[in-house]
């Protein structure tokens, strides 16, 4: 019996011992756990950054990028800008402008320089130079872009095309950027400036809380988050724009709903040909050419416009500002403040019209007769 007992002992003993060793093999170290999770949380991360990374611009006369067509100057920085010229030759010229395009656009879309009758640039002697902004049409990306480096691609541009010691700046829409540049940066080279409907950053800091509020919710809700994103974290821009998810911007995706009936009538008569150009504004990429622009023009300015000293205290030249009342991309309500805080800035509001009033007949005229000579 003693046998049987002790036998029966061992075997309660074995098969305990044998329990008590699944268990603790089954019992993963802490020390893995943790492991396992840093590698977990470092695969996701890189997983992230490469959804938010942007692919690398597709930069004109690089291997695979888009060929080379257009005259281009070649900055100091190294960077190219490609630019056009219109009107008569530059060597017989009273005036030179330089013409710089909105938002989505390249040297192509000069509503200036497209629209002008020849009796103007005949009678006045108007030479034009339009030009890609950079990363736009075959301009070379400028990932440090900021509103001062436009200004001073300008007068790069003005001082290798020999244009002379001043001249006239005109810019549309988010073009109007680099002219608050110019204003700020090289208002001694200006001999005049003209502001076309221009975008308006609503963060800057002259404006009253209130009023840049009313002005910020009169966009369409995706536009209001793609400014936001842009401003607060653009790192985040491009993947806003390219995800699935939301709603990215309604400028981009050109949804006509954006436009007022002014604008939708204008872009009715445009030709195959014009609307082509807006290929070639994004072919090096939409990082460097659209996703830039929001975050240069909605970012943290280096400057506020609304600070801004008069640049002609002399009259010796002059600043104009146009804007349609019934613009629906940018509100008229800002345009109203800015001259008022400046009110050496000639105002001209135009009744009915939108966004795109640059490219209605005889407008081009009544631009550069006000900014060139001061006629209304």
């Amino acid at each position: 019996m003693a046998g049987g007992v002790n036998r029966k002992i061992s075997a309660a003993s074995a098969r305990a011992h044998t329990r008590r060793g699944k268990q603790s093999s089954s019992k993963i170290p802490s020390g893995i756990v943790t492991a396992m999770l840093a590698v977990l949380i470092v695969g996701i991360s890189a997983l992230a950054y490469q959804v938010i990374q942007p692919p690398p611009p597709k930069t004109c006369g690089s291997p695979g990028g888009p060929a080379v067509t257009a005259p281009r100057i070649k900055l100091r920085d190294g960077r190219h800008l490609a630019y056009k010229e219109h009107g008569v030759p530059k060597d017989n010229a009273k005036y030179k402008i330089f013409f710089v395009h909105g938002f989505d656009s390249c040297r192509h879309d000069s509503a200036v320089a497209n629209f002008l009758s020849p009796e103007v640039i005949e009678d006045l002697g108007v030479y034009i130079v339009s030009y890609d902004r950079a990363g736009y049409g075959e301009s070379d990306p400028n990932p440090n872009r900021t509103v001062k480096s436009d200004a001073l691609d300008i007068e790069e541009l003005a001082d290798q095309l020999g244009v002379g010691s001043k001249f006239y700046v005109i810019g549309y829409s988010m073009g109007g950027h680099p002219i608050w540049g110019c204003l700020k940066y090289i208002p001694h080279r200006l001999a005049g400036a003209g502001l076309l409907a221009p975008v308006v950053n609503y963060w800057w800091p002259g404006f009253p809380a209130n009023l840049s509020k009313e002005a910020y919710y009169q966009q369409l809700p995706q536009d209001q988050w793609a400014v936001r994103v842009a401003h607060y974290i653009p790192w985040l821009t491009y993947w806003w724009n390219t995800q699935k998810w939301f709603l990215p911007s309604a400028v981009i995706a050109h949804r006509m709903d954006i436009f007022s009936r002014q604008d939708v009538e204008v872009l009715s008569k445009w030709s195959p040909e014009e609307n082509n150009y807006m290929a070639l504004a994004r072919q090096q990429g939409e990082y460097e050419s659209l996703h830039r622009d929001m975050m240069v023009g909605f970012g943290t300015w280096e400057f506020d416009p609304l600070d801004l000293k008069n640049p002609f205290p002399n009259n010796e030249g002059s600043v104009h500002l146009w804007h349609g009342d019934e613009d629906r991309l940018v509100p008229v309500i800002l345009q109203r403040y800015i001259v008022q805080r400046l009110p050496w800035i000639h105002y001209h509001e135009l009744s009915g019209a939108g966004h795109m009033f640059p490219f209605t007949d005889g407008m081009s005229d009544t631009i550069v007769k006000a900014v060139l000579t001061g006629d209304k």
